[in-house]
């Protein structure tokens, strides 16, 4: 049986012979307690409540946290990329620069190339211009051999069977020849001097050597006899060390048997000379 707290509470003023003062007094703190208990299970609950609130807002905060940690990352990782890719690109820029340089370089050498080969080639048609009405007749021959260009005379219209002094009509053909070649200018020239197999002992020519050679010395006096500065022109002798045909047949030693006159290549023209004349200037003098 259940008994009501005022009837305990009456109960034991009865008891305890309370006087009614003191039993207000009581019972205005039992109130008192009565709703200060009850307002702190109010707060309790309230607070309960918040924490649950701060609860599921921590974990939400957490949540976008996590995504905007995750989005951070992928950010450096973009931005990683974007910095190679800028390294990629200033790369290829650098490269493609360096490309058009080199392409640039190479067409301005193509282009002094080609200057020089139609310059040589206009020189080569001039020489064929001049000398048109001499090939023509028959008295030479312009031909290009190891890229030079040759002027070729048979021997046998120049000087008599075993000698090498000039017959009147070689000395014409000659200084024809050394007058058209004077007036192309800057240009120098060698007269060779070859022969066939046949040997020959002589008390003047021992040997093809001598014959040969003096018949190119010949040929070069005579040449600037007719205006040609000697110091465009020198002599060589091949005897029958570079023979044009056979020497099984007589129209082959005739052939054989002849002057040359080589138009001497300008070095300074050739590919990469510069670079050659740089190397000799900075290699060390010899002790």
């Amino acid at each position: 049986m259940n008994t009501s707290p005022k009837l305990c509470l009456l109960l034991l003023l009865a008891s305890a012979c309370v006087t009614q003062k003191e039993y207000d007094e009581l019972a205005a703190d039992l109130a008192a307690a009565r709703d200060a208990l009850t307002s702190s299970r109010e707060e309790v609950k309230d607070l309960s409540i918040a924490l649950e609130e701060n609860r599921t807002e921590l974990a939400i905060l957490n949540d976008r946290i996590a995504e905007l940690e995750q989005a951070l990352a992928v950010a450096e990782a973009r931005a990683s990329d974007a910095e190679t890719q800028l390294a990629e690109v200033l790369k290829d820029r650098s490269n493609l620069a360096a490309s058009v340089e080199e392409m640039q370089q190479a067409l301005a050498e193509l282009k002094r190339q080609r200057m020089q080969a139609e310059a040589r080639a206009a020189v080569y048609r001039a020489v064929l211009s001049k000398f048109k009405d001499m090939i023509d007749n028959g008295k030479l021959k312009i031909k290009v051999v190891d890229g030079r260009m040759v002027l070729q005379l048979q021997t046998d219209i120049l000087f008599p069977s075993g000698s090498a002094k000039l017959s009147d009509e070689g000395k014409l053909v000659i200084s024809e020849v050394g007058k058209l070649l004077s007036e192309i200018a800057g240009r120098r020239f060698q007269v060779e001097g070859h022969t066939d197999n046949v040997p020959i002992n002589t008390k003047t020519y021992p040997s093809n050597w001598e014959l040969a050679s003096a018949r190119a010395i010949n040929v070069v006096k005579t040449m600037v006899e007719a205006g040609m500065p000697s110091e465009r022109v020198s002599a060589a002798a091949f005897a029958e060390t570079r023979p044009t045909a056979t020497n099984q047949t007589e129209e082959g030693r005739a052939a054989n048997r002849r002057i040359e006159i080589v138009l001497v290549p300008d070095l300074s023209d050739l590919p990469g000379a510069e670079e050659i004349e740089k190397l000799f200037k900075s290699a060390p003098a010899s002790s």
